[in-house]
């Protein structure tokens, strides 16, 4: 049963992160990976909400965990394009771009998780 919840929530979470890829496309345009780092800083808001609600006033199974945790935000969220558009950047000689995509990435990622911790405690308290 957990990897059929950990399968099941990481299919919607790929579906979500390709058509978050696509609107911000169609949002900001090609040049700069805004697919990648959109779904990677609000992934990790919604790790930071979901792991303090969790936290503060709903135990759910260990299935429901893994399929929201593992399964959803860990296939939404993604290191390995990160990776992968920091290397085009930096074979593209575009060194500025690449770095402030690593920058912009860590950083607004870090920072979106403190926020959704953050946030949920001033919503449940």
């Amino acid at each position: 049963m957990m990897y059929l919840s950990i399968a099941l929530g990481g299919a919607l979470g790929a579906c979500a992160r390709y058509g978050a890829g696509i609107l911000a496309v169609r949002l900001l345009g090609h040049g700069y990976p805004f697919g990648t780092l959109f779904v990677n800083v609000v992934g990790s808001i919604a790790m930071g909400l979901l792991i303090e609600y969790m936290a503060l006033r709903w135990s759910p199974t260990v299935e429901m965990r893994s399929f929201l945790v593992t399964g959803f935000l860990g296939a939404f969220t993604t290191f390995s394009t990160f990776s992968l558009d920091v290397a085009v950047q930096v074979q593209k000689g575009a060194y500025i771009t690449a770095g402030s995509y690593i920058m912009l990435s860590v950083f607004l990622s870090i920072i979106g998780l403190f926020a959704g911790l953050h946030l949920m405690r001033l919503v449940l308290s």
